[in-house]
């Protein structure tokens, strides 16, 4: 009897992953989608930018918003090229505490926008009664 071919898996089109607000998360939700690129056979390069704007877009559902919180990686077409569509939904802004001393420093913080965008073709945000969706996409081909 003649051996069955091997039935070779199909690569998903689509990644899903919720995000914790607990610290640590932001290195977890990293090595999780880093195999995924691998698996997805992303250049190197355009996966060290990929997990940066996952960063910034991540850490700021996970400072700046309360309750849930997801990522998901989708493909699409941008000017008729292949593409990574990246987005983070969350449930909108947090309440912010009262420090002594007002702000934060801006030395730490407000420069995501300005690497995601740097990093994309395309980049928004989406907002409904549910929450927040920032989203980005980068060409990959």
């Amino acid at each position: 009897m003649a051996a069955q071919p091997e039935t070779m898996p199909q690569r998903q089109d689509e990644h899903v992953c919720a995000l914790s607000h607990i610290p640590g998360a932001l290195s977890v939700v990293r090595r999780r989608v880093r195999g995924v690129l691998a698996e997805w056979e992303l250049r190197p390069e355009v996966a060290e930018d990929v997990l940066l704007v996952i960063s910034e877009l991540t850490t700021n559902a996970i400072v700046h918003a309360d309750g849930p919180a997801a990522l998901r990686l989708s493909w699409t077409r941008v000017d008729g090229r292949s593409a990574l569509h990246i987005e983070v939904t969350d449930s909108g802004p947090a309440a912010q505490p009262c420090l002594p001393g007002g702000t934060t420093d801006p030395d730490e913080h407000g420069r995501g926008l300005g690497i995601v965008s740097a990093l994309s073709t395309r980049h928004g945000v989406r907002a409904d009664c549910a929450g927040f969706t920032r989203w980005a996409d980068l060409v990959t081909a």
